[in-house]
C-alpha cells in the first residue's frame, strides 16, 4: 500500500510539473499539416498573452513579469512585441535604439527558456524592413535557436504589402533564421492586418517546414466574415496560428463584444488553433489589461487588473488546464 501511494504521489508530482512547464510537455514543436504538434507528432494548442510594444511598456518587461504569467496566468506561450519603428515614437524603436530593445526582450527570452515557456520573438512593424529583419532573425536565430522555447513572429500586421511581395519577404527571412536554426517554428504575416489570409491559402510559401500564417481578430470589429475566412483556410491546409487578437474593437478600445469573443475562442478551441492576447500594458484604452498603478514586477491583484485583463486571465486558467489542453 505505501509502494501503491508513492507511485500515485510520483505521478501527481510529474502532472504537476508537466501542467505548468509546457516546454517540459510538449518539447520541440513541429508543424504537421494544419496543427501545430509537439516532439511525439500530437496536437498542441498555446495559449497566452503578448506583451505591448516595447518601447512605450518597457516597464513591464522583467523577469518577475514572466514569472507571474507562467504561474498565475497559466501562460504556455507569452509575445515579446519589438517595436521596429513606430511612428508616433521612432526614436525608441528598434531601429534607432536596438540597444533599448534588446534590454527588454532578453529577460524575456531567457526567463521564458528557464521557465520552460514558448516565447515569441515578435518584429512588430507595420512595414517591411527586409535586410534589418534579416539581420535579427539572423542573430536571434544564431542566439536562442538551439531552444525549443522559440516561435519567430517575422512581421506583425503588414498594412499595405501585397501576398506576393510578403512572400519574397518570408522567403528571404526564413532562410537567413534556417542556416542556423532548421526547426523552430516560423510565424508568417497575411495582408492587411493579418486578415486575408485567404490570400495565404489561395498561394501559400514553399520549400519550408514548420511554418504557420498569422491572423489577427478583435472580436467587436472582426465577426463572421473573418472567422470563415480562418476556417476556410485551415480546411483548405493552411496551418493558422492567432498571434494577437482581442475582445473589443479594433482600435483597442470600446466595448468587449463577449459574443464574438466567444465565438471565436470556440472555433480556435475546436480547430486546434494557438491564440495569444493583446496586450500587456497600462494605456488607457480596453486591450490593456493592467491599471497604472499596477506593479511593474508583478504579481497583481484583481484590483490592478481591467475587466478584460481579467477575463484573458481566467480564459487561460480555463483553457490551459483543462483535460484536454493539448487540443
Amino acid at each position: 500500500m505505501k509502494k501503491l501511494f508513492s507511485i500515485l504521489l510520483l505521478c501527481l508530482c510529474t502532472y504537476y510539473v508537466y501542467a505548468i512547464d509546457p516546454v517540459k510537455q510538449y518539447g520541440q514543436l513541429q508543424v504537421k499539416g494544419t496543427q501545430l504538434c509537439d516532439q511525439q507528432g500530437q496536437p498542441v494548442t498555446l495559449r497566452g498573452v503578448s506583451f505591448s510594444w516595447h518601447n512605450w511598456w518597457p516597464r513591464f518587461y522583467n523577469k518577475k513579469v514572466m514569472k507571474t504569467l507562467k504561474r498565475d496566468w497559466h501562460c504556455t506561450v507569452v509575445r515579446a512585441a519589438m517595436g521596429v519603428q513606430p511612428e508616433e515614437s521612432p526614436e525608441d524603436g528598434y531601429l534607432k535604439n536596438p540597444q533599448l530593445a534588446m534590454s527588454c526582450l532578453t529577460p524575456i527570452i531567457e526567463t521564458a527558456i528557464k521557465q520552460n515557456v514558448y516565447v515569441i520573438i515578435d518584429w512588430h512593424s507595420h512595414h517591411m524592413y527586409t535586410r534589418e529583419a534579416k539581420q535579427f532573425f539572423g542573430e536571434m536565430a544564431q542566439k536562442y535557436g538551439r531552444y525549443p522555447h522559440i516561435i519567430y513572429e517575422i512581421y506583425n500586421e503588414p498594412i499595405e504589402d501585397t501576398w506576393t511581395s510578403m512572400k519574397q519577404y518570408a522567403t528571404e527571412v526564413i532562410s537567413e533564421i534556417r542556416k542556423y536554426d532548421p526547426d523552430n517554428v516560423v510565424l508568417v504575416g497575411s495582408p492587411h492586418w493579418d486578415q486575408d489570409i485567404h490570400l495565404v491559402a489561395n498561394s501559400p510559401l514553399g520549400g519550408f517546414q514548420n511554418v504557420m500564417y498569422t491572423v489577427h481578430f478583435y472580436a467587436a470589429t472582426h465577426g463572421d466574415d473573418l472567422r470563415q475566412r480562418t476556417e476556410d483556410a485551415v480546411k483548405s491546409g493552411i496551418p493558422v496560428f492567432i498571434s494577437e487578437c482581442g475582445a473589443m474593437e479594433a482600435s483597442g478600445d470600446g466595448l468587449v463584444d463577449m459574443e464574438s469573443e466567444e465565438a471565436w475562442i470556440t472555433m480556435c478551441e475546436r480547430l486546434g488553433i494557438s491564440w495569444v492576447c493583446w496586450s500587456i500594458s497600462d494605456k488607457d484604452e480596453t486591450c490593456s489589461m493592467l491599471l497604472p498603478q499596477a506593479k511593474s514586477t508583478g504579481p497583481w491583484p484583481d484590483n490592478v487588473i481591467k475587466p478584460y485583463g481579467r477575463l484573458v486571465k481566467s480564459m487561460l486558467q480555463k483553457y490551459n488546464h483543462s483535460p484536454n489542453s493539448k487540443r
